[in-house]
């Protein structure tokens, strides 16, 4: 059932049956290669009966390497970028067999150069990948789009792999309660069905994808963030179930995103204060409720703090000039999807959901999903054209949960803006979100 080990499995089989052999694997991400693909080979590669299939075992020095295998002279598997698609294009053997992995969001070229590469000779290809958007060729195969008929497709359904042990049904029914069953996160990532997000959400679960995959390049590149920091987004917890969150921003990648519950705000004062401190920068503080406090003491310990306030009415209009908001928070999460837009040109890196549950300590991990909340917010047009953005108490009551990361966020990211837009000073100036 798992899908990466049947890619595996499909390269192994290809260098081992056929003497005149390529097989190129690719994949949406050069991670999703290194990480994932190459190394599932790499187990499978040494599980080997080789008793049974009557050939040597792979010579680790010259044949079953990092990045690819090689087993004589015109018998090879590799990994290939899918940004370049003339290497795609250029593979030719007797035998071709190609592996898209995580094909949902490989490029349009990458597909045509394989196309190109299938007009002789023994060819096959094997695309495997969640589903996403109803867009792109990897949708246009699922639902056999003319042109795409000589692909077979296979659905694997939530119950198969339930049954198989590789999902568990309470997993399952947490991230319904947690996303919502109609959502697209939901139905993408538990359903394994296409679904849009874009009909009445704010954000698209592939914008927030994206952002992902742009901070996941960053974190292996090991590049050091050097200070000021541009700004630190700082939600503070009121009661129950909510917890505070702060979210370092640097420039447009947003590093992390810290949480805590049950301290008071003093602490949440210090932890604020030695990040400026350290780091420099600006804090952008939620001053509904608590985080009033929160923003008057950090004004007197003379740090550069930001207000937010959610229910203010403002002025503010779209990118295009076109559209209002009813209040501030509308408009920071509007701001917030132009940031993320694709053809935004603003490359905001955000860190997935698995890499934040490393660093959150002793949160339950169902409580914890910034894909989820992004993508949870829908919105409505008024009778006077201005764009109502779902309240965070109407989040809430239908996930179950509040929006604490992604508030965080959005505060880091879309502060500084909104002080560009409306001018006057950070000590003076009470804005909202």
């Amino acid at each position: 059932m798992g899908k990466t080990t049947i890619a595996s499995w499909i390269v192994l089989w290809a260098v081992l049956v056929f003497d005149d052999c390529k097989v190129p694997t690719t994949a949406s991400a050069w991670r999703q290669l290194t990480k994932y693909l190459w190394p599932e080979i790499h187990k499978w590669g040494v599980r080997l009966r080789w008793d049974k299939i009557h050939r040597k075992p792979f010579d680790p020095r010259t044949e079953l390497m990092t990045l690819s295998i090689k087993r004589g002279a015109s018998c090879e598997a590799f990994a290939l970028a899918s940004d370049r698609a003339e290497l795609i294009e250029g593979a030719h053997a007797e035998h071709l067999i190609y592996v898209f992995d995580e094909a949902k969001t490989i490029g349009e070229e990458t597909w045509d150069a394989a196309e190109g590469a299938f007009a002789s000779g023994d060819c096959y290809a094997l695309a495997i990948s969640t589903p996403g958007e109803p867009q792109g060729r990897f949708y246009d195969i699922h639902r056999h789009a003319t042109g795409y008929e000589d692909w077979w497709t296979r659905h694997v359904t939530l119950e198969e792999a339930i049954k198989s042990g590789r999902v568990n049904r309470d997993w399952a029914e947490k991230r319904k309660r947690q996303w919502g069953e109609t959502s697209a996160a939901y139905q993408n990532r538990v359903m394994g069905e296409f679904a849009s997000s874009e009909e009445d959400g704010v954000i698209p679960l592939a914008w927030v994808e994206a952002a992902n995959a742009r901070w996941l390049k960053w974190a292996d590149a090991g590049k050091v963030l050097e200070p000021p920091m541009t700004a630190v987004g700082v939600d503070v917890a009121r009661s129950g179930s909510d917890k505070t969150t702060m979210a370092p921003r640097y420039d447009n990648i947003i590093t992390t995103v810290k949480v805590w519950s049950g301290k008071d705000t003093m602490y949440t004062v210090g932890r604020v204060h030695e990040v400026l401190k350290k780091y420099g920068g600006m804090a952008v503080v939620d001053v509904i409720g608590l985080g009033a406090g929160v923003y008057d003491r950090l004004r007197e310990m003379k740090d550069e703090v930001l207000a937010f306030n959610a229910g203010e009415r403002t002025n503010v209009k779209d990118k295009a000039e076109v559209l209002g908001f009813v209040d501030k928070r509308s408009a920071s999460w509007w701001m917030l999807r132009e940031l993320l837009d694709p053809d935004g040109g603003e490359l905001i890196a955000l860190p997935p959901d698995a890499e934040l549950k490393m660093a959150m300590g002793k949160v339950k991990q169902e409580e914890l999903s910034l894909t989820g909340e992004l993508t949870a917010p829908h919105w409505t047009e008024t009778s006077n054209g201005r764009i109502r953005v779902e309240s965070k108490k109407q989040i809430k009551k239908r996930l179950k949960r509040s929006t604490d990361l992604a508030d965080a966020i959005i505060m880091a990211l879309v502060g500084p803006d909104l002080i560009e837009q409306y001018g006057g000073s950070v000590d003076v100036l009470e804005m909202a979100w």
